[in-house]
C-alpha cells in the first residue's frame, strides 16, 4: 500500500501550485446514488459473491479553471451480500479527481468526463466480526451538469469505481462497482 501513497502525494504537490496559479474558482459538491457491485472473485473463485443494490455518498471540494476541474473527494460505499443477510461490504474512499467539462455554446447543459485516483479502506462485516484492508482505488465516469442557478449546478452521471484486490480473512477479494450518481455543486 505504501508504494501507492508516495506517487500520489508527489503528483498532488506538483499539481496544486499549477492549478492555484491559474484563474480558478472554488466549489463544493455533494452527491449520492445507487451502487451496483460487480460479483467478487474471492480466494481464486470467480463470482464467489454477489451483492444487493447498495448506495454511495460523496463530498468534495474543488477548483474549476476554464474547462478543467480538480477536486479532493471523500466517499462512502455500502452493499449487502446477496444470500447472506448479515454480511455487508463498505468502503471509505479518498480520491483526487480530474474533470473535463465539454462546453456547449449558449447552453445551460455541460457534458463532462472524469477520472480519479486514491485509496479506499474496504471493510467486510458480519454478525461475528469484521476485517478491513486499505488499498489503491480508481474511478472513471461521464455525466451532464445542468446550470440550476447562477452558482448552482445539478450533476447526473455514471462512475465505475474499483480497487486493487483487498485481503480480507486471508484471501484476496475483488472490488468493483457501477454507480449512478446525482449531486449538486455550489460555486463559492
Amino acid at each position: 500500500m505504501k508504494k501507492y501513497i508516495l506517487p500520489l502525494v508527489v503528483a498532488g504537490c506538483f499539481a496544486v501550485p499549477s492549478i492555484a496559479g491559474a484563474t480558478s474558482n472554488p466549489y463544493v459538491s455533494l452527491s449520492g446514488g445507487v451502487g451496483l457491485m460487480t460479483n467478487s472473485t474471492y480466494g481464486g473463485l470467480d463470482d464467489a459473491y454477489e451483492y444487493e443494490t447498495g448506495y454511495l455518498v460523496n463530498a468534495a471540494i474543488g477548483l474549476k479553471s476554464g474547462a478543467y476541474r480538480v477536486e479532493a473527494e471523500i466517499g462512502y460505499h455500502q452493499n449487502d451480500f446477496k444470500y447472506y443477510s448479515d454480511y455487508n461490504l463498505t468502503a471509505w474512499s479518498f480520491m483526487a479527481n480530474g474533470y473535463y467539462d465539454i462546453g456547449l455554446s449558449d447552453s445551460n447543459i455541460t457534458p463532462y468526463i472524469m477520472g480519479g485516483l486514491g485509496i479506499a479502506n474496504v471493510n467486510w462485516e458480519y454478525s461475528g466480526g469484521n476485517d478491513d484492508d486499505t488499498t489503491f482505488a480508481w474511478q472513471v465516469g461521464a455525466g451532464v451538469g445542468f446550470k440550476a442557478a447562477d452558482k448552482v449546478t445539478i450533476d447526473i452521471g455514471y462512475r465505475y469505481f474499483a480497487t486493487t484486490d483487498v485481503e480480507l480473512y486471508g484471501y484476496d477479494l475483488s472490488v468493483g462497482s457501477h454507480n449512478i450518481v446525482a449531486g449538486v455543486r455550489f460555486d463559492l
